[in-house]
């Protein structure tokens, strides 16, 4: 039974609360694996999307042409910042965020927007940024729980485990390593276990947090290149006097 491997013969020698413990490490790590594989996909999926989206953004001078054409660019985080800036600012120029067949029409006579406006369009950007973040930074905490909980969770189990097997070898009154050897095996399986939890968990985390930081960047970049294009071109800041008088 010894040749058949270590873990096999600590297992058979858990004890029950040892066992439940495993089960709950088991349930833990199929989570966390989902949860990373699950967030992988989405955020590969949104670096392509933004992709497309900075292409297609970049390609024309009008900021809000892709608006106009009702451009989808589902799962890309830039182009939610996009559609809340974009809204916001046809709301503030029309009075309305619809498009329709006279929206390139309007627009085209509509007066340029106040810089008290622009803040309005400012702050829809911010709230963008802060909601695509959340999304994204969702169930996340799983995998931190996964992190700092495990190994916890296993040297319980190891603790308890030692504890059972000190408690049969005194009862049994036989303190011999070949007595106590089988329930210490036992006991140290939950720690591999959660070793073995926490690990991937820990490096999949720490991947997943630093490219979700990195595309919060990202829209808080866009946002302000946003606000500079939208700025630029429909705001009135009024006349300006010369800095040098004659």
């Amino acid at each position: 039974m010894l040749a058949s491997g270590g873990l096999v013969f600590a297992f058979g020698h858990a004890t029950i609360a040892g066992k439940l413990v495993l089960l709950l490490l088991a349930v833990g790590s199929i989570f966390s694996w989902s949860v990373m594989l699950t967030k992988l996909r989405v955020i590969q999926f949104a670096r392509k999307q933004n992709a497309r989206f900075l292409h297609a953004f970049r390609q024309d001078r009008q900021p809000l042409r892709l608006f106009e054409k009702n451009a989808r660019f589902s799962g890309s985080p830039l182009f939610n910042v996009y559609r809340a800036g974009s809204q916001e600012i046809t709301f503030q120029l029309l009075g309305s965020a619809e498009v329709d067949e006279t929206f390139k029409a309007r627009l085209g006579i509509a007066d340029k927007i106040s810089p008290a406006q622009m803040g309005s369009v400012t702050a829809a950007m911010e709230r963008a940024v802060g909601e695509t973040a959340l999304e994204l930074e969702s169930q996340m905490i799983l995998l931190a729980t996964a992190v700092s909980g495990s190994p916890f969770l296993g040297l319980l189990g190891t603790v308890w485990g030692v504890m059972d097997a000190f408690t049969g070898v005194a009862e049994a009154g036989a303190p011999n390593l070949a007595a106590m050897a089988p329930g210490v095996s036992g006991a140290l399986i939950t720690t591999v276990t959660a070793l073995c939890v926490a690990i991937p968990a820990m490096f999949g985390y720490n991947f997943l947090v630093t490219r979700i930081r990195g595309m919060i960047v990202e829209m808080d970049n866009f946002a302000a290149e946003l606000a500079s294009d939208l700025e630029h071109k429909l705001v009135d800041h009024g006349p300006r006097e010369s800095a040098f008088r004659r």
